[in-house]
């Protein structure tokens, strides 16, 4: 059994760790409100303006945009988004891991990447993976900026023929304790995409349904990097706001835990001694 001192040392290093791990669960909780709220606000327009761009493709017939383009893949882009700091339980893990098998089906040789996130960056690079760009130390001034910039890089690769396929990896925000693990076929746009929530509605444009959709398709893309984004973010503080809740209860049952063995350990102690004085006297006496 420890001694009291090295049972005290202990105690005192776990209530350090709980200390931190409560704020940072706080920290979380209050980031967590705002991004969850920026995340709902951006659903319904996200929503919208998919819907828009799926009904002017159904309606544009044979029409064909850079875009749709189906051609035999040779190159995968791989877009995974990760945070740039763990202690969020499993929540970098599992999309990283959902990435590395859907790589490994198509191999690693026809594989491009562009990493968000320092976790991202960390795990593709030290693999060696054709890196083609990695955004990080962005997500405390995340702004619909980043998602441009993200979008417009994946529109130039794709157009430009690097890549013939474009998938992404997010975790989508369900609930407190929920994050789904995402995987979309981002690129190329299929007719499939355009037939869903299709209505029969006549309405007129101006200017045509074609420029309509050269200015639209662009602005699709970048806001749903602009809502996977925020998914991500919001998904990154619950995660981390559950796994440190559970590291401060972890902490105070192992606190209580070690309470009990320093009071056996201060019993027994007592006990020794009492015996050693009992023991002297006795050999006084005699």
């Amino acid at each position: 059994m420890a001694n009291l001192k090295e049972i005290r040392g202990r105690i005192k290093s776990i209530k350090s760790i709980q200390k931190v791990t409560s704020a940072m669960k706080m920290v979380a909780a209050a980031k967590l409100r705002t991004s969850q709220s920026n995340m709902e606000q951006c659903r319904p327009y996200s929503k919208k303006i998919s819907m828009l761009m799926n009904d002017l493709l159904s309606e544009c017939g044979n029409v064909r945009f850079d875009l749709m383009e189906q051609r035999e893949v040779s190159k995968t882009l791989y877009v995974v988004i990760t945070s740039d700091r763990g202690m969020a339980g499993a929540f970098n893990t599992n999309i990283l891991k959902k990435a590395q098998q859907d790589i490994d089906i198509n191999g690693k040789d026809n594989a491009m990447v562009i990493s968000i996130g320092k976790k991202s960056r960390d795990y593709f690079k030290s693999r060696n993976f054709d890196m083609v760009s990695e955004h990080i130390d962005f997500w405390g001034d995340l702004n619909f900026d980043h998602a441009i910039d993200i979008g417009q890089e994946i529109i130039d690769l794709f157009i430009s023929g690097k890549v013939d396929q474009v998938k992404v990896y997010y975790n989508e925000f369900k609930n407190l304790a929920t994050q789904v693990i995402k995987d979309i076929d981002f690129l190329p746009l299929t007719e499939s995409d355009a037939e869903e929530d299709k209505k029969q509605v006549d309405r007129l444009y101006e200017p045509s349904k074609e420029e309509i959709l050269k200015g639209l398709i662009p602005k699709h893309i970048n806001v749903q990097i602009w809502q996977f984004l925020l998914e991500s973010y919001a998904s990154e503080q619950a995660a981390r706001m559950v796994a440190m809740e559970n590291a401060t209860d972890n902490a105070g049952d192992m606190i209580k835990e070690l309470g009990l063995q320093y009071n056996k350990a201060r019993q027994s102690a007592i006990t020794t001694e009492i015996i050693e004085i009992v023991s002297g006297a006795n050999a006084l006496s005699s």
